[in-house]
């Protein structure tokens, strides 16, 4: 799901295509050509549903519905292999199984669909990584920085377009996020240790985080990513059956500046969502569904989060009573 102010997508990825409906229009049904399997990276899609851009192993690309490219950006090999090929076809590294099990970089799109952030492997030699700012309409670079990270990504929209958050998994508790703001001219970067982005107020004012062990969810501010309250998972909810300790979800959604809908992790079988104060950052209690969810809450915008069935074929839409 893809949320903004205006705009809320459906995007359900394949092999071969990409389908995106738009929840709030009830229009019709799109889908853009892949360049490549969905192994192979990620995707995102502009605000409009006429952009689709794919995040590969080899390169950003740009493809309009019809599956003509846009344009192109070329970038270092995410393979943990050491790999001097170019790679201009896919076609040249399908069976390569370092190809098809490297880690990934991200793409998103800004809510007003006039940047773009991308989270790519640099071929420069001197930063590992790095995150770009381009103008979504030709693919120009408008801004880069090193991410001194090394690791797959997941971007955090915000609802001002000069903001993006970015959570890099490093595989351990010392995997941070980045909080970026592009000013027009300069992009600048806050490096956020130990901490995975959950969602974004509908305001814009807070974001929700936990750490990579999921022992706390944070309540950090807007403009630097400061942390103003915490509240441990072992002192408000009961560990899982099975388990000694309870740990928040890695996924959440913010429905209302005032309300936020959180996991614990490892819940088998019985997903436990909860309503979360984010002003004091207490529990108001346990979410109670009409019949049995699974998986994670994620945010829908407009006030709603979102659950999928068990089998991953239907999506339900959630909101507050009376809100």
């Amino acid at each position: 799901m893809l949320c903004g102010p205006g705009h809320r997508l459906l995007v359900q990825r394949g092999d071969t295509e990409v389908a995106v409906r738009d929840l709030d229009q009830n229009g019709p049904e799109v889908r853009f050509p892949a360049p490549w399997p969905r192994g192979f990276g990620s995707v995102t899609v502009s605000p409009a549903g006429d952009v689709a851009v794919f995040a590969g192993v080899h390169a950003l690309r740009a493809v309009d519905r019809a599956g003509a490219v846009l344009w192109e950006v070329r970038h270092g090999c995410w393979s943990s292999t050491v790999c001097a090929e170019p790679h201009t076809s896919f076609v040249e590294y399908a069976d390569d199984r370092n190809h098809r099990y490297a880690d990934h970089g991200s793409a998103a799109f800004s809510p007003d669909g006039k940047l773009l952030w991308a989270h790519v492997r640099s071929d420069s030699g001197e930063d590992l990584e790095e995150w770009l700012v381009l103008d979504p309409a030709d693919g120009t670079v408008l801004g880069r920085v090193g991410t001194g990270t090394v690791g797959s990504s997941f971007p955090t929209p915000h609802p001002d377009p000069a903001y993006m958050g970015l959570t890099v998994g490093e595989g351990d508790e010392d995997s941070p996020a980045l909080w970026g703001r592009w000013d027009g001219r300069t992009l600048s970067v806050r490096r956020l240790d130990e901490q995975v982005l959950l969602a974004v107020s509908p305001s814009g004012r807070h974001l929700l985080a936990t750490d990579p062990g999921q022992w706390c969810l944070y309540l950090l501010q807007k403009e630097d990513g400061e942390e103003l309250r915490r509240l441990a998972a072992a002192d408000a909810v009961p560990p899982p059956s099975g388990d000694d300790h309870a740990r928040w979800d890695y996924e959440a959604a913010f429905p209302h500046d005032d309300a936020a809908v959180v996991g614990t992790g490892y819940d088998m079988g019985d997903p436990r969502h909860w309503l979360v104060d984010p002003a004091t950052m207490t529990l108001r209690g346990r979410i109670a569904y009409p019949f049995p969810v699974h998986g994670s809450a994620r945010g829908a915008g407009h006030g709603t989060w979102y659950t999928v069935s068990q089998d991953q074929t239907l999506l339900y839409l959630w909101r507050l009573d009376g809100r």
